[in-house]
C-alpha cells in the first residue's frame, strides 16, 4: 500500500499487476496501472512494491517480470492514473530462483528511493548471495528517484568490492520494511530460514552500511558460519519460526492518533502466526511487548497520511486498526 501527497485515496499493488485505488472504503473500477503483461505472478513473485514521487508525479513499482527477474520502473502520473506505456526503467536484476525477491520499494525521509532484494532464492542462500559485494541480491539498495543511480554518499560508494547501490547487506528476504516517520529509524523484517524470524533496526543517520548476518547467522544464532561477519548487527526482535509463525512480515512504528496507547510501538505480524503484535524498544532492546489481535495471512501493512496503520491479506482484505 502507497500514499501519494495531497490525495487521500489508498493505492493498493495486486499481486498479479495492478494498482487501485480504495476511497472512502471503495474500490475505484478503473485501475491505477495494469501491467499484468508484463508481471509473473504467484508464489513469491509479482506486483511487489509501489510508492510515490515527493511531488505524487510518479508512481514506482517494484516487480518480478515474465522472465521472473526484478524490475524497478517509474511511470508518470496522468490526473489519477499512471501512464503505463511510458514506462522508465531504473533498476533490473536477474532472480536464479522464484522465491526471496523481496521487492519492497519504499521513498526514504531523505528523498532517495530504498529497495529490498532477497538473495536470490533455493534455500540456504547456495550461492552466497547476501554476504557477497559484489551483487545487489541479500541486500538493501539506496537510489536516487530520478534515475535509479547510486547517491555519492551511499555507504560503499568507492570501495571496488562493492556495488555501489548497497546500503546494507546480510539480507535472506526483507519482507517490508519503514521508516519512523517520527525519528527516521528503518525498521526491516527479514524472514528466516527455518529457525528465526528476525526485525532489525538501522537507526537515523546511521549510514555505515549494517550487516544483518544472513546467511552467516540466522537472527542472533549461527548458521552457516561459527563467525558473524565483519558490521554484524543483532536483531532487534526475533522468534523461532514454526512455533510462533512461518515467515515474518514488517510494519510500522504507529505515529497516529486514534489510539493513544500505540505511540511509538513498532506493529508486525507473520504470514502463518494469526497475530499482530506491538513491541517497545530502547537502545536495542525489547521493553515492552503484547499480541495485540487476531490476523490471517498478513502479507503487508501500510500507513496513511496521517500515521493511521492498515493490515493487507492476500486474501483480498484491507483493514485499519482501530481500538476497541
Amino acid at each position: 500500500m502507497a500514499v501519494r501527497p495531497d490525495d487521500d485515496a489508498l493505492y493498493i499493488a495486486e499481486r498479479a499487476g495492478r494498482v487501485r485505488a480504495v476511497r472512502g472504503g471503495r474500490v475505484d473500477d478503473e485501475a491505477v496501472l495494469d501491467i499484468t503483461d508484463r508481471v509473473t505472478a504467484g508464489g513469491e513473485r509479482g506486483l511487489l512494491g509501489i510508492a510515490f514521487s515527493p511531488g505524487g508525479d510518479r508512481l514506482y513499482a517494484s516487480y518480478t517480470n515474465t522472465d521472473g527477474d526484478t524490475r524497478l520502473d517509474a511511470y508518470p502520473m496522468l490526473g489519477e492514473t499512471a501512464a503505463a506505456g511510458r514506462r522508465d526503467e531504473l533498476l533490473a536484476v536477474g532472480q536464479p530462483y522464484a522465491n526471496h525477491n523481496g521487492g519492497n520499494v519504499v521513498l526514504g525521509p531523505d528523498g532517495n528511493l530504498y529497495l529490498g532484494l532477497g538473495d536470490g532464492g533455493s534455500g540456504g542462500d547456495p550461492e552466497g548471495n547476501a554476504q557477497n559485494p559484489g551483487t545487489l541480491l541479500g541486500k538493501l539498495l539506496r537510489l536516487d528517484p530520478e534515475d535509479g543511480s547510486a547517491p555519492g554518499d551511499n555507504p560503499f560508494v568507492g570501495d571496488e568490492r562493492y556495488q555501489p547501490e548497497v546500503f546494507a547487506t546480510g539480507l535472506r528476504n526483507p519482507w517490508r520494511f519503514s521508516f519512523d516517520r517520527d525519528t527516521g529509524d528503518l525498521w526491516i523484517g527479514d524472514v528466516g530460514q527455518n529457525a528465526v524470524e528476525e526485525v532489525n533496526v538501522t537507526p537515523a543517520g546511521d549510514s555505515a552500511g549494517r550487516n544483518f548476518g544472513w546467511n552467516l547467522f540466522e537472527g542472533s544464532q549461527p548458521f552457516g558460519g561459527d563467525q558473524p561477519p565483519p558490521g554484524y548487527v543483532e536483531p532487534v526482535v526475533e522468534y523461532p519460526t514454526g512455533a510462533e509463525g512461518c515467515a515474518v512480515t514488517g510494519g510500522y512504528v504507529y505515529r497516529g492518533q486514534t489510539i493513544p496507547a500505540l505511540h511509538g510501538a513498532y506493529l508486525y505480524s507473520d504470514y502463518c502466526g494469526g497475530w499482530i503484535r506491538a513491541v517497545r524498544v530502547r537502545d536495542g532492546e525489547v521493553v515492552q511487548e503484547a499480541e495485540l489481535a487476531a490476523a490471517e495471512g498478513v502479507a503487508s501493512f501500510g500507513e496513511d497520511a496521517a500515521g493511521e496503520l492498515y493490515v493487507l491479506s492476500l486474501n483480498g482484505t484491507v483493514s485499519r486498526l482501530v481500538e476497541q
